[in-house]
């Protein structure tokens, strides 16, 4: 049997195809509590009660609401592109999904362990902006085209921003190898040894522009209902609408995990003498969504003119900045290689 899984065609892709379910599934039934998490934070915070009636304490709301998109009739905009229009919500679901294939949940638990997996991450946020382009431009209507354009001008410029942050943990690391980055802050100090403290001005830069980059409030601008009525997804209903939810809720955890990995130790303990492992991995993930979810309730929405000069006159030249600074540190190893770790083996 053992042989059969290792050594034929088929078995292999079997293996493969259970590995990927037991990611998939587990993902996609958090993010239903996710987002009744994320309902209840709300709810807290304007001092009520929010899901409170299906299930015991409103639990099973979010499986409510899948049932619901799922039987209500998907409907078609008379002069949509049918072919674009049903393939734009696929498109950005499948590259969500995809995403997770490097993300490692504990030492050696994830799918694929590659050297790139930075590079990987980044191919496929840049690809998830046609998700959105496609879903505006094929519904043939001005408001879902706008709504596509200013999401994709936002995606990109946040991008920017990421993208250079992220490099500075690289210079410090020696590797885009997101187990190795996580290895690299694992210097027996426990939280002390995290990025958090080598990085610490680009983890607020990173979890803000996170927040741009996944359209959460307060730069939920594309679907801005005072202006654009939804944005880009305003045609959709029913599966085809629930596809483009999925897909962005599960960016924004995607970036709850990055943040855990690149500057809060993945799955490391945060005090020496208890055990590393994936409970801490998600606990991690869990506070940075419940920021997520704060955010979302205590910030008013920005003008669309002030999202923009933040990402281009502010974080841009702040990440930048700190790239230089973070070679010239890790170059010079100060501090003993604070700012090195790949000389410490890493």
């Amino acid at each position: 049997m053992v042989d059969f899984f290792t050594n034929t065609n088929l078995g292999i892709v079997l293996v493969i195809l259970g590995q990927c379910l037991l990611v998939l599934i587990p993902l996609l039934v958090a993010l239903a509590f996710l987002m009744y998490a994320d309902r209840k934070v709300w709810a807290a915070v304007q001092i009520r009660k929010g899901p409170n009636v299906v299930g015991a304490f409103g639990l099973l709301q979010s499986f409510a609401d899948f049932l619901k998109y799922i039987v209500k009739e998907i409907v078609v905009p008379a002069g949509a592109d049918k072919f674009v229009f049903f393939l734009a919500p696929m498109i950005a679901f499948v590259l969500a999904v995809i995403s997770w294939a490097v993300i490692p949940f504990n030492e050696g638990w994830v799918l694929a362990d590659i050297n790139v997996a930075i590079l990987y991450i980044f191919a496929i946020g840049s690809l998830e902006v046609y998700g959105v382009i496609m879903g505006g431009w094929a519904s043939n209507s001005k408001y879902p085209f706008l709504g596509s354009l200013r999401s994709a001008a936002q995606m990109i410029s946040y991008e920017v921003s990421i993208g250079l942050i992220i490099i500075g943990v690289i210079i410090s690391t020696g590797s885009m190898n997101l187990s190795d980055i996580v290895r690299a802050q694992d210097g027996g100090g426990g939280l002390f040894s995290w990025y958090w403290v080598a990085h610490f001005p680009m983890l607020f830069l990173f979890f803000i522009s996170a927040l741009a980059e996944t359209n959460r409030p307060p730069f939920d601008l594309p679907e801005a209902e005072s202006e654009l009525v939804a944005g880009y997804q305003v045609e959709y209903s029913s599966t085809p609408f629930l596809l483009f939810m999925i897909g962005e809720l599960m960016a924004v955890v995607l970036m709850c995990a990055l943040v855990s990995l690149l500057f809060l130790g993945g799955w490391l303990s945060p005090v020496p003498f208890l055990p590393d492992g994936i409970f801490w991995m998600i606990l991690k993930m869990a506070m940075c969504f419940f920021m997520f979810a704060m955010v979302k309730a205590i910030t008013p929405r920005y003008r669309y003119d002030q999202l923009m000069r933040i990402g281009w006159k502010v974080f841009l030249p702040l990440s930048l900045a700190w790239v230089v600074i973070v070679a010239f540190l890790a170059k010079y190893e100060v501090l003993g290689g604070f700012w090195a770790r790949w000389t410490m083996g890493a």
